[in-house]
């Protein structure tokens, strides 16, 4: 068994993977990018971004084995380094290729270098696509510039004749970390990358390498120093070191506006350098560049060795670096964020529900103990384990901006497919909830952009002869409400006409012909499995298959949907969230010998009040400081035939602008909730969000507020069994 080289796969296997989840976060934040820069063709900084980002891939593919990945890049890579020194202007053709290049990516990442016969031939295809728009672009720039404006440019594949291109020397520093090779770096192909750009002489410097009994295979030992004679400028030398710049000591400046390559002196130099390996005689060097000829501009090189270590110098200015946020006394090295899977996340939420439950079993434990001492060990057990739980769940946030590149997408290419003009703009991108209701409110929330654009939004020449603006509004927004997270898509289009769905919902026997109903229960309607107005059947919608199942999905996260509409004004979905699925603050109530758990945060005020005051009410009404309050009285709804306390206590539970009571036997106590599933022969207890274990073993349910005060919303203040 060669247990090295089982090692090496699985070290390779590793890496590979981080590179995946690197590159799909850098692909996302290439296709956002790209769509800022629809709005904004001149964004130098977002410019900037779409190439680095592409630089990165290119250079991080070919060292993971995502060779097609490098390839294709380094070609895309090619129109953007046009676009950032002027010669490209971006426009629609070129953004299209763009976005439809990186859906190729995403494609690329997911099947690495083997690729189906459908792959193979859309890669071939876009390949094509890009080159030949570079060739057109180029060849329309040519002809528009004379002979002389193009000979002062540094874009060489316009130039007829390579003399009319001035080469320049660079001296490059390159001295890698000890423990580079960690994240997959190869220095050698930076070094191939740099030897690409022109003529080139590297100097490796190998006296740290130490004896075979102290050599550790995981360091780097070499250093390089290197000439380069190129007409390429100082930033594009600079951005072959974009991804080691955190893990090297880097210095690049030039020595000559003219190639030393071709200089006799020069060459005699480097023979030098290359018998004795360490770079010594800068008087030699300063001596040979201040005799060239006065064509080329000499300079006097800096000092740039010092005990044969690298001195580090300011890079030149054209080559632009962020100023540090950081204190000047902080280290250089200090690591602000780290990349953690999402299962170590989870595995964190759970063992903080672990201890949350533990604790109260302490807790109870302690006190029918009476031992003074476990108590206040038991405190501060509890203290601990509601910062460890607030600490885990913080860290299990994500801000929804993670998922709107793909909205904003979708609003782009469907509107374009559909003939429609759409502003699409977002409020609260910022807003965080846990990444489990993230992941799984993203497909019903493109489903919902998707009727917005397919039924909502009119035509131009429709909107217009309405007096509308010939370009509609989708408006995305996210913002906390209460102990919620509310999403609101809201657009300005046609609207819903209530007698449609009125007249459907009668011939699809979802209702009786004579049945009433409120504006609200009929927009609700569109909640109904399977029903649908659509008068034929398409990609976009129209299978009566949609809203309901919208629905469905959110109600499974304890979320809630609705709707409201003006006919030709347009529609708002709102949906209502928790903000995490797993622990809550909740109230521990009692109703006979029966404990059952309600959130903290709906709670708005507590009454004490007598049996006989609920025994003279009328349709579930009761008098609290001068209101109608509806009530819910819990022990009739769920069927507890103990015997009844003469006094009780309502809960006034809030949701939006609707306040409703509660009526339980008594609070008592405040409880950290771990929810967790009943399973699927309770899935239909709709007041039910859940189970918690108590302190003592015991099963407590988990009441859903939000759903008991919409119940009353529905039935106007009618009360129904379970």
């Amino acid at each position: 068994m060669n247990t090295t080289n089982d090692q090496d796969f699985i070290d390779m296997k590793e890496l590979r993977l981080k590179f995946a989840e690197e590159a799909d976060e850098q692909i996302t934040t290439l296709e956002n990018s790209v769509l800022i820069l629809e709005d904004n063709p001149t964004d130098n900084e977002q410019i900037e971004l779409v190439f680095r980002v592409m630089h990165t891939l290119k250079g991080s593919g070919g060292m993971f084995g995502y060779n097609k990945i490098s390839e294709f890049t380094h070609d895309l890579e090619t129109i953007y380094d046009y676009v950032r020194k002027g010669d490209i202007k971006i426009d629609n053709e070129l953004l299209d290729i763009t976005l439809q290049s990186i859906d190729h990516l995403k494609n690329l990442l997911n099947s690495g270098d083997n690729l189906s016969e459908s792959l193979l031939k859309d890669h071939v295809h876009y390949t094509a696509k890009i080159k030949a728009f570079v060739a057109i672009k180029l060849d329309s720039l040519q002809k528009s510039e004379d002979h002389e404006e193009a000979t002062g440019t540094e874009i060489s594949d316009i130039a007829q004749n390579e003399n009319e291109l001035w080469p320049s020397t660079y001296f490059i520093s390159f001295k890698p970390n000890d423990y580079i090779f960690n994240n997959g770096t190869n220095p050698l192909y930076l070094l191939d990358e740099i030897n690409s750009l022109g003529e080139t002489f590297a100097v490796p410097h190998i006296n740290s390498i130490p004896e075979l009994g102290e050599f550790d295979p995981e360091k780097c030992y070499t250093w390089w120093e290197i000439f380069v004679s190129t007409t390429e400028n100082q930033g594009t030398i600079a951005d072959v070191f974009i991804f080691v710049e955190d893990d090297s000591t880097i210095n690049i400046q030039k020595v000559s506006e003219d190639n030393l390559f071709s200089f006799e002196p020069f060459i005699d130099y480097m023979k030098n350098l290359k018998a004795s390996q360490e770079i010594t005689d800068l008087k030699a060097l300063n001596q040979i560049i201040v005799e060239l000829p006065e064509k080329q501009h000499p300079f006097e090189i800096e000092k740039i060795v010092e005990d044969k270590e690298v001195i580090e110098l300011p890079i030149a200015k054209e080559i632009p670096r962020p100023k540090p946020e950081t204190p000047a006394k902080k280290s250089k090295n200090t690591i602000s964020s780290i990349r953690v899977s999402s299962e170590k996340v989870d595995t964190l939420m759970n063992l903080a529900s672990e201890m949350v439950t533990m604790q109260a079993r302490l807790s109870m434990y302690a006190e029918k103990k009476n031992d003074l001492e476990l108590i206040s060990i038991a405190e501060n057990v509890q203290k601990l384990s509601k910062q460890l739980r607030d600490n885990a769940f913080s860290i299990s946030l994500i801000p929804i901006s993670s998922i709107l590149t793909r909205f904003q997408r979708l609003v782009r290419d469907l509107s374009a497919s559909l003939g429609k003009k759409v502003n699409f703009v977002i409020e609260g991108q910022g807003t965080e909830l846990d990444k489990n209701i993230i992941e799984r409110i993203t497909d019903p929330l493109l489903h919902i952009l998707r009727n917005s654009l397919d039924h909502g939004i009119e035509e131009p020449k429709e909107r217009l002869e309405n007096g509308k603006p010939e370009e509609g509004t989708i408006l995305f927004k996210a913002y906390h409400s209460g102990s919620n997270i509310n999403i609101e898509i809201k657009d300005d289009g046609a609207g819903i006409d209530t007698d449609i769905i009125l007249r459907k919902a009668r011939q699809n026997k979802l209702i009786g012909e004579e049945e009433s109903l409120t504006k609200k229960q009929i927009l609700n309607l569109i909640f109904a499995p399977g029903f649908s107005t659509a008068t034929k059947v398409s990609d976009i919608s129209g299978r009566g298959v949609g809203m309901d199942v919208v629905n469905k999905k959110i109600s499974e996260i304890r979320g809630e949907v609705f709707v409201d509409s003006e006919p030709g004004k347009g529609s708002t979905i709102t949906i209502v969230l928790p903000l995490t699925l797993s622990i809550i603050d909740g109230m521990q109530v009692k109703i006979g010998d029966t404990y059952f758990i309600i959130p903290t945060s709906a709670v708005h005020k507590i009454y004490t009040i007598n049996h006989d005051f609920i025994e003279r009410s009328f349709d579930n009404i009761i008098i609290l400081e001068g209101k109608q309050i509806p009530y819910f009285y819990l022990r009739k709804q769920f069927h507890i035939n103990s015997k009844i306390p003469p006094r009780e206590e309502v809960l006034v539970v809030k949701y939006e602008n609707r306040e409703v009571g509660l009526i339980i036997d008594k609070v008592t106590s405040e409880f950290q909730t771990v929810l967790k599933p009943l399973g699927k022969h309770y899935k239909n207890l709709e007041f039910i969000s859940g189970g918690t274990i108590l302190g003592d073993g015991s099963v407590a349910l988990v009441l859903d507020t939000n759903k008991i005060i919409s119940k009353f919303s529905n039935d106007n203040n009618k009360l129904e069994e379970i």
